[in-house]
């Protein structure tokens, strides 16, 4: 398993290596039902997932001069998330494309099926 980023650098080239979708692609999945239905409850009728996911399309564009430690602190936390659910692979390997596993990975900003 790769070792946490300690840099700003390291944490932001993480989170671009990450992030396999665009902005406008991962704003447009946060709009589906699909992306709606994943997640774990964040106390607001929407999963933490999704709010990161929103919090992603922000720092997307964002230049990389007007980024934050706020911002940085997320992108530590998209790339915790992602290897650790990319680590744990689907429960279904024969129905990827539609699974639970994939959509939660989508709303951190990381399309499984994706060549980056």
């Amino acid at each position: 398993m790769a070792t946490a980023p300690k840099s700003n650098d390291d944490i932001r080239a993480q989170f671009k290596q990450d992030v396999n979708m665009t902005a406008a692609e991962l704003a447009k999945w946060l709009q589906t039902e699909e992306s709606k239905t994943v997640g774990q409850a964040s106390g607001d009728g929407s999963s933490i997932g999704h709010h990161s996911g929103e919090r992603i399309v922000e720092i997307l564009h964002k230049k990389q001069a007007d980024l934050t430690a706020h911002d940085d602190e997320h992108m530590h936390k998209v790339h915790s998330y992602v290897s650790r659910h990319l680590a744990q692979g689907p429960h279904n390997k024969d129905d990827v494309k539609t699974s639970r596993w994939r959509y939660s990975l989508m709303n951190w900003g990381h399309d499984p099926l994706k060549d980056k």
